[in-house]
């Protein structure tokens, strides 16, 4: 991708029933990561977040609360959703709530177009309705329920009784679009990612699609249908409409065609409402299909997907009190290949947190600049004749960020990740071989000495340049300490290498301090 390119991402927006845990937080940080890189990168980036707020699963959460649905949403949204943002420092460009009137006003020119166009009619419907998913389930999608629920059908993903349903609905002719769905994926492999979600997805919309049902008549907790105010739009054909009404659909054409399409991080579990329903949908108002759709994996804990319904939801601050936001970024993205199931572990946490971050690269940064500052007074040295070890450092610090940025592009940050840390590791390595505490012990070699710590100190701004994305604090500060020019965030990413060095640095506190682990049977409470 070039730079100057439109990059527009967004993350799912998130049911408001409940609070936020780590799932949540994990699909927020990575597509912060994405968004930060490709602003580093002087891409035209615009990214999106936000919370659905209507459907039956708010209204009856809201009911048991005791609050109407609006009031329940206002309180989830100002003392949970938007605090976690700031909790994982998350560099969102907009937040949008279906609840907010540029999202209601435009779901429902795009539902009226719709209807005009011929693509909706009335029909009747009777299924089994999960309240859970807001998603009528066929018969593959249930699975015999346990203990409190034995002999009932239940959600093979909440575990909870499914609801039979019989309604006049309006609908949603999604049968046109079987084919020009299969001819999408077929032309454009990189729409669907990873491998096995567009392998599932192919093999679901080759069994054929049925029409959608796509309003409601039982409850008025939703955008009214223009045309018929007895009905409520259905909460995901209202909810992936978000997208684009922040985007400028409907109120801001310019921005609109600047920023559209985007490319959606979702979870692989909804993968299939922005796969198939979402671009039908598109396919039928006569605009773009998105950019690309990347279902990514489940966080296990204890080998099942968080929930918190089933109370192994962990919040993110229970993580970041004890670990520090950027080391709950940085072991997210780097643990887990992005795409697949990943398991949280507290242990793994501690480990890769003492042994990576700690050890392997804040005291790699602590001990450069105490050695600047102890041999040359903390000025940067020229650097005199290169060898091949020092040639091998500015080779590594190129080839790294060429290969990270192109891992960011496949969306593979974890590759990313481990492409940088080849840098840490030699750069590591390095100072291990070359020994300056030794050579400050004869004048004679003052010029090689230098030559190394300056070496060195390059490959550490490169390193700050890389990182800002994933860890923004602690490059921050490296970047401060290194006296690198502006702000490391607006550093060109794609280009980390070429940094030479500032005139001298300054002090440089742990950017990632020892830290007292909570008991095992007390994990960060």
């Amino acid at each position: 991708m070039a730079d100057g390119s439109s990059f527009y991402i967004t993350t799912p927006i998130f049911y408001v029933n409940d609070v936020p845990h780590i799932g949540h937080a994990y699909t927020e940080v990575a597509s912060d990561v994405l968004a930060r890189w490709h602003r580093q990168a002087g891409d035209d980036t615009w990214f999106l977040t936000g919370t659905d707020e209507h459907g039956q699963k708010i209204l009856r959460t809201a009911t048991a609360n005791g609050v109407t649905p609006k009031e329940w949403a206002d309180r989830l949204v100002e003392t949970a959703w938007l605090p976690l943002l700031s909790t994982i420092n998350i560099s969102n460009d907009d937040f949008i709530r279906t609840t907010d009137e540029r999202h209601e006003k435009n779901v429902q020119l795009f539902l009226q177009r719709l209807f005009d166009a011929g693509f909706i009619y009335t029909g009747e419907y009777e299924g089994f309705y999960c309240v859970g998913c807001e998603e009528y389930k066929q018969a593959g999608d249930l699975v015999d329920g346990t203990g409190q629920y034995a002999g009932q059908q239940v959600c093979a993903i909440h575990s909870k009784p499914v609801e039979l349903l019989e309604e006049r609905n309006y609908f949603f002719r999604m049968s046109d679009f079987t084919q020009p769905l299969l001819d999408l994926y077929e032309s454009n492999p990189h729409f669907i990612q990873p491998e096995s979600v567009r392998n599932e997805i192919i093999q679901f919309v080759k069994q054929g699609l049925t029409d959608l049902s796509i309003s409601r008549q039982s409850f008025d907790w939703g955008v009214k249908v223009p045309w018929d105010d007895t009905h409520v739009v259905y909460v995901w054909f209202d909810a992936l409409l978000n997208y684009i009404t922040a985007a400028g659909y409907g109120s801001d054409d310019e921005a609109f065609a600047r920023r559209w399409p985007g490319t959606h991080i979702v979870g692989k579990d909804i993968a299939r409402f922005h796969a198939v329903i979402w671009p039908a949908m598109l396919m039928a108002a006569g605009l773009e299909v998105p950019k690309q759709v990347f279902g990514h994996g489940w966080l296990l804990v204890g080998g099942e997907k968080m929930s918190k319904s089933k109370l192994t939801g962990i919040a993110p601050e229970q993580i970041t009190e004890t670990f520090g936001v950027d080391a709950f970024r940085y072991y997210f993205m780097r643990a887990i290949s992005f795409g697949n199931d990943g398991s949280f572990s507290w242990e793994d946490l501690a480990a890769r947190y003492q042994s990576e971050l700690a050890n392997g690269f804040g005291n790699l940064a602590s001990r450069i600049i105490a050695m600047l500052t102890r041999y040359f007074d903390g000025v940067i040295p020229s650097p005199g004749e290169l060898d091949a070890a020092d040639e091998a450092i500015r080779t590594t610090e190129r080839r790294v960020t060429v290969a990270a940025d192109a891992a960011i592009n496949r969306l593979a940050i974890h590759e990313a990740l481990a492409e940088i840390w080849e840098l840490v590791d030699e750069l590591n390595g390095y100072i291990t071989i070359q020994e300056p505490w030794a050579l400050s012990k004869d004048p004679a070699n003052r010029e090689r000495l230098g030559t190394v710590l300056h070496t060195a100190v390059r490959g550490l701004g490169t390193l700050a340049v890389l990182l800002s994305p994933v860890i923004p604090d602690a490059a921050a500060k490296l970047w401060t300490a290194l006296a690198g020019e502006g702000h490391v965030a607006d550093q060109p990413v794609r280009s980390a290498w070429e940094w030479t060095g500032g005139p001298a640095v300054v002090p440089l506190e742990p950017l990632f301090p020892r830290i007292e682990l909570p008991e095992a049977d007390e994990p960060a409470a």
